[in-house]
């Protein structure tokens, strides 16, 4: 047992290495729950607010517990912030030989074969230097991470001909094993006290567990999920099927190179690729924007076209089968021949299945189809939390109009180990709540307007300093057209430059004003002056037109539920306190949030986002906005 009030107490070993360490109760009263559950085993759900500093206080009893434990996040920036500042920390203030390590997809490490074969077989003349670059590379490279390699650009076409994928993989069969990256990552993974991920690879992995084929996650002990308010939409991407043209193209010209290689002889072999690419990019053409609801029995062009790629298919099989006692490629690629056409087969099925939702969608120039599982807490149970002794899952915005029914329900939990970490901050004294009065409906063709016209004299009051924070692409368009040339600071867009550069920017100005839509609710922190304004334009409800969405409320409306506080209010709960969440990031903050749709007084369900965000003092008063920032600026 370790006393934690000790530990992370005044005469913590982090007092000395830490510039301005203050204790934190909420911190120490963490650090033991996440103790006793990794000693106890479960699932728990922990709320810790913003400022309570809760990766020191699942870190430190993870890395005390002597127990195996992944951690998993949901971006980039809390994975560096974890990797590169809160361990190596930790591990001086408790020196310790354990060993950690960052886990990655397979696709961030080099594949020594598939190098070999690029450098052998050629590339096009535009990717000959960084193709040189990576075999320059590759021959000191220890790790094989690619992204050690600074001198080739991360979207460089060069990546996936040099890094592998579970369909081009040669597994037993690769010559390169006994240097293979990701076989050295996967054995680092097993002996490793700590194992540091993202959402994507931990689900990716479970999900190729739950169709046994495990890839690089050992059995751990326990898992502590930060951000893990993301957890159940993440779920229902990763889980299922999944089927993309892009992957189709992928098998064709691999099954081309290789009938090159091992049976250039094979006139039919050769004619059957280049017309199975044929009928994928027919395929591809047939398909309209967006998302829909896919039908493979209907009467349209984009199901005959399908129909017409599923006797493609076939036809390309016939001869790659027969050939690939010809060649090891020829082999591989006749294999992931018959797996793909077990998964077309699975979309080919008409009919529907009552616990998924099959769909389609245009993404760019790229086309996907997708069978959704409609209930992710089913998945999750079975999926992940059977999979380990000790579950934690922790977020800032866990608690649904104040406590932890709902999330259960929407993590698929009967029972939870529940704990609240509290911010430590003084939210009616340092942030003021503004409901302006008189604006119309959100779904009045002037609501963003009237937002706007009542956000400016906020944003004078303010003197810049704002997000604001749109629900749609459409909203944030309109926004920036008519704020250009109103506003006396710098106004930045999103779009205009990657998310990092902007915030760069928006941090420098020190009085602009930024627009964005869903990436900047969430994984953004900027503490200070820079930003002292939050103005949401309406309540984040998804998309009633998502086939996804629309499915799900028809299963519970079968079930006799109510979709609409069980499912739609509860993610738009989390989803705007996430929103209210950049605000207010230290003690010495000071700000407005400033929410735009008048549901939040007119409608029952508006008192329940109310009391899930922080306690701020309320107004529907501009004067007391203005008052709030004339005593804020003495």
């Amino acid at each position: 047992m370790h006393d934690w009030n000790a530990l992370l107490g005044r005469d913590s070993p982090l007092a000395a290495l830490l510039p301005g360490f203050r204790v934190r109760p909420q911190q120490q009263q963490m650090a033991a729950e996440v103790a006793a559950a990794l000693s106890a085993g479960g699932v728990g759900l922990i709320e810790a607010g913003t400022g309570t500093g809760k990766s020191f206080a699942y870190l430190l009893p993870a890395l005390l517990s002597g127990k195996q434990v992944i951690v998993s996040t949901g971006s980039r920036t809390l994975q560096d912030q974890i990797l590169e500042k809160d361990l190596p920390l930790l591990g001086r203030a408790w020196p310790q030989s354990l060993r950690v390590l960052r886990l990655k997809g397979r696709s961030n490490y080099l594949c020594p074969q598939r190098l070999q074969e690029a450098l052998q077989g050629g590339v096009a003349v535009t990717l000959h230097r960084d193709l040189l670059r990576v075999a320059d590379w590759a021959g000191s490279t220890r790790e094989g991470d690619i992204a050690e390699l600074r001198g080739v650009a991360e979207d460089s076409a060069v990546w996936p001909l040099v890094t592998s994928t579970r369909d081009n993989c040669l597994g037993a069969d690769c010559p390169e094993q006994s240097r293979c990256p990701v076989l050295e990552a996967r054995r680092q993974a097993q002996e490793a006290d700590l194992i540091v991920v993202n959402h994507h690879l931990l689900l990716a992995d479970l999900a190729l567990k739950s169709e046994g084929k495990g890839d690089l996650l050992p059995a751990a002990d326990a898992l502590i999920v930060d951000e893990a308010h993301q957890l159940p939409e993440l779920t229902a991407q990763f889980f299922g099927q999944h089927l993309s043209a892009h992957r189709l193209l992928e098998w064709g010209r691999d099954s081309r190179m290789a009938a090159l290689t091992e049976a250039a002889d094979d006139a039919d072999l050769l004619a059957q690729t280049q017309a199975w690419e044929r009928a994928v990019q027919n395929w591809q053409e047939a398909a309209g924007e967006g998302r829909q609801e896919w039908h493979p029995d209907a009467d349209s062009r984009l199901a005959e076209q399908f129909r017409a790629l599923l006797r493609s298919a076939e036809a390309l099989q016939g001869p790659l089968r027969a050939a690939a006692v010809r060649g090891q490629k020829l082999e591989q690629c006749s294999r992931r021949g018959e797996e793909l056409q077990t998964v077309l087969a699975q979309f080919a099925a008409a009919g529907r299945d009552e616990h998924e939702v099959r769909w389609c969608e245009r993404r760019g120039r790229g086309l996907l189809l997708h069978a959704t599982p409609l209930d992710p807490g089913e998945t999750l149970q079975k999926s992940l939390f059977a999979q380990f002794a000790t579950v934690l899952l922790i977020s800032a915005t866990l608690r649904i109009g104040g406590d932890f029914t709902q999330t259960r329900r929407l993590f698929g939990l009967e029972e939870s180990r529940d704990f609240l970490a509290p911010a430590p901050f003084d939210y009616p004294r340092q942030a003021l709540l503004y409901l302006p009065a008189g604006l119309p409906q959100p779904s009045d063709p002037g609501h963003t307007r009237a937002c706007l016209e009542a956000a400016l004299p906020v944003l004078a009051a303010s003197r810049g300093r704002a997000f604001l924070l749109f629900t749609s692409h459409r909203a944030l368009q309109e926004a920036a057209a008519f704020l250009a040339g109103r506003l006396t600071y710098p106004l930045l867009v999103q779009g205009q430059a990657p998310r990092a550069r902007l915030l760069e920017r928006f941090r420098a100005a020190g009085n602009a004003v930024l627009l964005g839509a869903a990436s900047f609710w969430e994984g953004i922190d900027v503490q200070g002056e820079a930003l002292s304004t939050v103005i949401i334009d309406k309540l984040p409800f998804a998309s009633p037109g998502d086939p996804v969405l629309q499915a799900r409320l028809q299963r519970l409306r079968a079930q006799g539920g109510d979709p609409f506080m069980e499912l739609q209010v509860p993610q738009a709960v989390i989803a705007l306190c996430q929103g209210a969440g950049r605000l207010i990031r230290s003690e010495q903050d000071r700000g407005v949030l400033m929410l735009c749709d008048p549901r939040l007084r007119s409608k029952g369900y508006g008192r329940i986002f109310l009391q899930s965000l922080p306690p701020m003092r309320q107004t529907s008063d501009l004067a007391e906005v203005q008052r709030f920032w004339e005593q804020n600026a003495e």
